[in-house]
């Protein structure tokens, strides 16, 4: 078996040392496979200078990079409209987020035509090949691969929530899409909620057969799977572990001079709750005098879409919160709101993860956020506050499970994590660290994969 990667990203990146590999899940799962077996990994090309096709490494190939090369103009509609102001808004039911416009819709038909036809010009045509796309920004490619070649095996890994059919439904190309993903031959989503949502979607809005967790479509079969991703564990674990992540962790908490820390961190995202969770801490400092110049909460929100007016906006929101939190609570030697606005490597966040007591992470909706499982493999002995809208609640019992909308609720979870008896939050742990291993990204990728033979 070889492998065609098909992603809006290629793994690989240029530095002042020469061509590195990209940090990040999938390129940690993906890339061994290709190193052993060989293949293609296809991508968008945003920098006109880069080579079209380049074999990595350069001394000794293991797989070959295939570049799409986009426009400005081509990378506004299709990623930066059509992805972040269409697609991820209503897979996370924020609607109020949508923007429908023709020319989104019109550049992501044709860049994904052009994915489709670079998959074409570089995999083999064997039925040992596996074509694995990925992701909410390529759904209409494995249909005009399909039409291209029939007998090609074809996989679609979905790495953010699928909406309710009702909520689907509401874009005006619902259908469009859906047909492009039944392309597929196996499609595959974090947990049986959004699977469910899938083939409602098909069976409902198509008129597809469905059998359990098989669509059938003018002829053609796709089963639909839940292939919950995770972490490369072991590296986290030896991070963790090490005495400079240590030092980092007890230099953080004498820092603050406070018994209790409580930690966030995510992108600057609106789907993050990053805001309501603001207001919850705000809530709870009113509400529980005791604990002022006892405990800080830690705020890490990393830059992203910065061109997207929406992120703007949520950014002056924030700054504004943390400044009105900090100017009410704040005395001579406490700063309750610790917000650092920018990116952290992985090492480093080993290091806010060991030193808290307690994570917050409380989208208003997500996938499976690997935040979550990067503080259960890290942390010694934290509690996880966690959103029940995520995926991750469905693997995640022992996490305290909260409702992002009901601030209340988020105070007073707050209380419950901090004030916890240290025999419930060792338990806890124990089993939130049974499942982060279970989930390790590299199973992940071989159960998926796997999953074609059966």
């Amino acid at each position: 078996m070889s492998l065609t990667v098909v992603a809006n990203r290629v793994p690989i990146r240029k530095t002042d040392d020469g061509w590195k590999t990209s940090v990040g899940g999938l390129t940690t799962a993906l890339l061994p496979v290709l190193e052993e077996q060989g293949g293609v990994w296809v991508g968008m090309g945003e920098d006109p200078d880069l080579p079209e096709c380049q074999q990595y490494p350069e001394d000794d190939p293991d797989f070959l990079v295939r570049r799409v090369p986009l426009s400005d103009e081509e990378l506004d509609n299709y990623y930066y409209g059509m992805a972040n102001r269409v697609l991820w808004p209503v897979s996370h039911y924020l609607i109020q987020h949508l923007e429908l416009r023709e020319r989104f819709i019109d550049t992501y038909r044709s860049v994904n035509e052009r994915f489709a036809k670079a998959v074409l010009d570089e995999s083999p045509d064997d039925p040992d090949e596996i074509i694995w796309i990925q992701d909410y920004h390529l759904m209409l490619a494995p249909r005009h691969i399909r039409d291209a070649r029939p007998d090609a095996v074809i996989g679609h890994f979905w790495h953010i929530p699928w909406p309710a059919m009702e909520v689907f439904r509401i874009l005006p190309w619902s259908r469009e899409l859906l047909r492009g993903m039944l392309g597929c031959d196996l499609i595959g989503f974090h947990v049986d909620e959004y699977v469910d949502n899938f083939i409602e979607s098909a069976e409902v809005l198509l008129g597809a057969d469905v059998t359990e967790n098989t669509v059938t479509l003018d002829g053609h079969t796709t089963r639909v799977e839940a292939h919950p991703i995770g972490i490369e564990v072991d590296r986290f674990k030896k991070m963790a572990a090490t005495e400079e992540v240590k030092e980092k962790a007890d230099k953080l908490r004498n820092r603050l001079g406070t018994d209790n820390i409580v930690i966030g961190i995510d992108r600057l995202d609106y789907t993050k709750g990053i805001l309501s969770r603001l207001t919850a801490f705000e809530q709870f400092l009113e509400e529980n005098p005791d604990y002022h110049g006892k405990v800080s909460f830690y705020q890490i929100a990393t830059p992203s879409r910065t061109k997207v007016e929406s992120y703007q906006q949520l950014k002056r929101e924030v700054d504004e919160a943390v400044g009105r939190i900090n100017g009410q609570f704040a005395r001579d030697n406490w700063v309750p709101v610790n917000y650092r606005y920018r990116t952290y490597t992985q090492f480093e966040l080993c290091a806010f993860y060991r030193a808290a007591d307690a994570a917050l992470i409380t989208p208003l909706r997500d996938g499976m956020n690997v935040v979550t499982q990067e503080f259960i493999t890290a942390t010694q002995n934290g509690a996880l506050i966690l959103s029940e809208l995520t995926g991750a609640a469905y693997l995640l019992p022992e996490a305290i499970q909260v409702n992002p909308y009901d601030q209340g609720g988020l105070a007073d979870a707050i209380k419950v994590a901090l004030e916890m008896p240290d025999e419930e939050r060792r338990s806890r742990l124990k089993g939130l660290k049974s499942t982060v291993e279970k989930l390790d990204v590299h199973k992940w990728a071989q159960h998926f994969l796997d999953s074609f033979d059966r």
